[in-house]
C-alpha cells in the first residue's frame, strides 16, 4: 500500500499507469527512446519555470546525459519494459485461471474435473462480455464488489473474536523473527505463497487509466486494505483453534449460514478480479502500440471519459484460449499458484528500479529518501521474489515461457518499426523535389485530391517518388491521416493545411488529425469537409499574405480546388505497401529476424488503411515499395 498508493502511483503518464506507462514518463524527459523522435520534449512547450541549480538537479542531469549517452542503458530499460509488460499480460492469462478456480472449489461435492469444467465455462462468459467495455461491466460489478468486502471484512471480525484475538499480536515484529528462527529454510519457501496475499497492486496500477489517482487511494485506503487485513487476520484466529483446515482456510471458516451467499459473492469477486487483469492487459498493450512496441491490432475504445479504457477484440480471444489452456492442463491453484507469485513479484521488482530512476531524474528526489525508498522495497521483494522462484519446477516456468514468447514479438517489432521510421525518416521527400515535378513538364497536372498514408507530420515518405515514377502524374493536394492521443480533435482544428512554394503550383499538404473518439465518416463526407477547409485555408492565406495576390489568382485557386472534386471525381486514395527486408550485406541473424520473423508477424496480423474509410475500389490504387535497412 505504502509503495503503490501512495508513491509510485503519482508517476503515471497523464492519467495511465503501468509499466510502459513509467518507460513513457522516461521518454518524454530523457532521450532514452530507441525509436528516432524529432518531436520537442513536453517540458521544452509547457515549463516555463526556470530551476535553481541544486545538487539534486545536477545529479539528474548527469544520470540523464549518461543514460542518453549508452546505447546499452536504452537497450536495457526497453527489454526491461516489455519484460514487466509481458509478466504482466501473463498475469491477464493466470489470475482469471486461478481466481475461478479456487472460488469454484468451494463446492465440496464437485469432483476436480467437475471444477475444472464449470470454471472454464464461467471463464468463456466473462470474456464474451468484455466487448461491451469497462464502464458497462463494472457497473454490473459494482453491488457484488461491496458486497464482497462487506462479507470478508464482517466474517474476519466474527472469526477474530470467537477464536483468537492474540493473534493480533502478530503485528509485533519480532515474530518476524521468531518465525524465521524456527522454520529457517522452510520459512523462506513459505514466502513463495505468502506473496498471493498481496498480488493486484501491480494490477491496480496498470488499470489507473480506467479511474482518477484519488479515487483509487481512497478506495484502497479506506476500503480495499482494512477489510482484506481484517479477512486475513479473521482466518488466523480460526486456524489457532483448527490448523488442520489450512488448506482450504477461507471457505472452512465461514458460519454455516453464510456459506452459499458467500459462495455466490466469491464466485463474482473472482471474476471481477480477472476483470482488473484482463483490462490492464489491454491497457499494457494499448500504451505499446503507440510507442510501436506491438502489432498492430484493432483498439476500441470504451469510455468518452478515460483514455485508457480500451477492448482489443484479438488480444480479447487470445487470452481466453490460453486461460482455457491452462485451466484444462492444470485442473487446481496449487501450481498456477506458483507461476502466480514468480509474474507479479518480476513485475513488483521491475517497477521498483524503474520508479527509483523516476526519483532521480524527474523529481529531483532527495538522495536520502531515493535510498531507503530503493533499498527497503527492492530487499521485501527481491526476498519474495527469491521464494517463488524456487517453485520453478513446479508450474513457475510458466509466466517465464509467456513471458519470453511476447518479449520476442515485441522486440522483433520495435526493433524493425524504428528501422522502417528511420529509414522514412531519412529519405523523405522535400518539398524541393514537389516543387520540382509541378515544374517538369513531362509531369501530368491532375485535378484530384490523394489521399496518402503515412506517419510523417513532416516531408512526404519515400514511396511517394516510387508512385509518381511509375504513373507520371502529380496531385494537387496530398493528404497523410495522423492520430493523436487525444478524445476528440475539434472540427476546426481537424485540418492543417500548407502550401508548397512557388504557389502558382497550387500544390497543398494536408495533415488530418483525430482522435481516438472521433468518428471518421464515409468517404463522401470526409471529401467534403476536406473541400471545404481546403477553400477556407486559400481565403486566409490570401487575407494574411504580405504581399496579396489579386482576387482575381484567389478565385482561380479556388476553382481549381473545385474543378478537382468535381472534374476529378473527388479524392484519390493511395495505399502504400511498404515491405521491408535487410540489406544482403546485414548479418545472418538480422536477415533471419527481418526477412523471415516480422514477415510473419506482419502477414499474421491487423494492416491498417483501407478499413479507415469506405473507400471506393474505382479510386483506390495500392503501390507496393520495398525498404532495405
Amino acid at each position: 500500500m505504502l509503495k503503490y498508493v501512495f508513491i509510485v502511483l503519482w508517476a503515471n503518464d497523464n492519467g495511465d499507469g503501468g509499466t510502459f506507462a513509467l518507460y513513457s514518463v522516461m521518454c518524454r524527459h530523457t532521450k532514452v527512446s530507441l525509436r528516432p523522435n524529432e518531436e520537442p520534449e513536453d517540458r521544452e512547450l509547457s515549463n516555463y519555470r526556470l530551476e535553481t541549480p541544486t545538487n539534486h538537479l545536477r545529479r539528474a542531469q548527469k544520470i540523464k546525459q549518461k543514460l542518453e549517452s549508452s546505447m546499452a542503458a536504452k537497450t536495457v530499460l526497453f527489454l526491461v519494459t516489455i519484460l514487466a509488460t509481458s509478466m504482466l499480460i501473463g498475469d491477464g492469462i493466470l489470475t482469471p485461471c486461478i481466481s475461478v478456480l479456487s472460488a469454484v472449489s468451494g463446492i465440496k461435492a464437485l469432483g476436480e474435473d467437475t471444477v475444472m469444467w464449470v470454471s472454464i465455462a464461467i471463464l468463456v462468459l466473462l470474456f464474451s462480455v468484455q466487448r461491451f467495455g469497462t464502464d458497462k461491466v463494472g457497473y454490473a460489478f459494482a453491488p457484488a464488489l461491496c458486497l464482497w468486502f462487506s462479507f470478508i471484512s464482517g466474517i474476519g471480525l466474527y472469526n477474530l473474536f470467537k477464536h483468537d484475538i492474540m493473534v493480533l499480536c502478530a503485528f509485533n515484529p519480532m515474530y518476524i523473527v521468531d518465525y524465521f528462527s524456527r522454520n529457517g529454510k522452510e520459512g523462506w519457501v513459505s514466502l513463495g505463497g505468502i506473496v498471493l496475499c498481496i498480488t493486484g497492486t501491480e494490477a491496480m496500477f496498470a488499470d489507473l487509466g480506467h479511474f482518477n489517482i484519488r479515487a483509487v487511494q481512497i478506495s484502497f485506503s479506506g476500503v480495499v486494505f482494512p477489510a482484506v487485513l481484517t479477512a486475513y487476520c479473521g482466518q488466523a484466529a480460526y486456524l489457532t483453534k483448527y490448523p488442520d483446515h489450512v488448506a482450504n482456510t477461507f471457505y472452512e471458516s465461514i458460519p454455516d449460514p453464510l456459506y452459499w451467499p458467500m459462495f455466490v459473492v466469491a464466485v463474482l469477486a473472482a471474476i471481477i478480479a480477472s476483470q482488473a487483469l484482463i483490462s490492464g492487459a489491454f491497457a499494457v498493450i494499448s500504451q505499446s502500440l503507440s510507442l510501436g512496441c506491438f502489432p498492430r491490432v484493432k483498439v476500441i475504445h470504451t469510455s468518452a471519459k478515460y483514455e485508457g479504457q480500451v477492448y482489443i477484440p484479438e488480444i480479447n480471444w487470445i487470452l481466453m484460449i490460453l486461460c482455457v489452456v491452462v485451466t484444462y492442463i492444470f485442473k487446481t491453484t496449487t501450481q498456477i499458484g506458483h507461476a502466480y507469485g514468480i509474474a507479479v513479484m518480476s513485475v513488483m521488482v521491475i517497477t521498483t528500479f524503474m520508479v527509483t530512476l523516476i526519483m532521480l531524474v524527474i523529481w529531483k528526489t532527495n538522495i536520502w529518501l531515493v535510498a531507503l525508498f530503493f533499498l527497503v522495497f527492492i530487499g521485501i521483494e527481491g526476498l519474495y521474489l527469491s521464494a517463488a522462484l524456487y517453485k520453478f519446477t513446479q508450474g513457475g516456468y510458466l509466466p517465464l515461457l509467456l513471458a519470453l514468447v511476447l518479449m520476442i514479438v515485441m522486440g522483433i517489432w520495435h526493433y524493425v518499426y524504428k528501422e522502417r521510421y528511420a529509414f522514412e525518416l531519412k529519405n523523405k521527400v522535400s518539398g524541393e523535389y514537389v516543387r520540382d515535378l509541378a515544374n517538369n513538364p513531362d509531369m501530368k497536372r491532375v485535378p484530384e485530391i490523394m489521399l496518402l498514408y503515412s506517419e510523417l507530420v513532416q516531408g512526404i515518405p519515400p514511396i511517394f517518388p516510387h508512385f509518381v515514377s511509375n504513373i507520371r502524374s502529380l496531385h494537387s493536394v496530398l493528404v497523410s491521416i495522423k492520430n493523436l492521443p487525444i478524445s476528440k480533435v475539434a472540427a476546426e482544428e481537424r485540418f492543417l493545411f500548407r502550401q508548397f512554394e512557388p504557389r502558382e503550383y497550387r500544390v497543398f499538404r494536408c495533415v488530418v488529425r483525430y482522435g481516438y473518439n472521433d468518428k471518421i465518416g464515409e468517404s463522401k463526407e470526409f471529401e467534403g469537409e476536406l473541400v471545404s477547409h481546403l477553400m477556407e485555408f486559400i481565403r486566409d492565406e490570401h487575407f494574411m499574405a504580405p504581399e496579396k495576390p489579386s482576387p482575381a489568382d484567389w478565385e482561380e485557386e479556388v476553382q481549381f480546388v473545385q474543378r478537382a472534386t468535381e472534374q476529378g471525381g473527388g479524392v484519390f486514395y493511395l495505399l502504400g505497401e511498404a515491405a521491408v527486408e535487410a540489406k544482403q550485406d546485414s548479418w545472418f541473424f538480422k536477415k533471419l529476424v527481418v526477412n523471415y520473423l516480422y514477415s510473419f508477424l506482419r502477414k499474421n496480423f491487423r494492416q491498417g488503411g483501407e478499413k479507415v474509410f469506405a473507400i471506393p475500389q474505382n479510386r483506390l490504387l495500392r503501390v507496393g515499395i520495398t525498404y532495405q535497412i
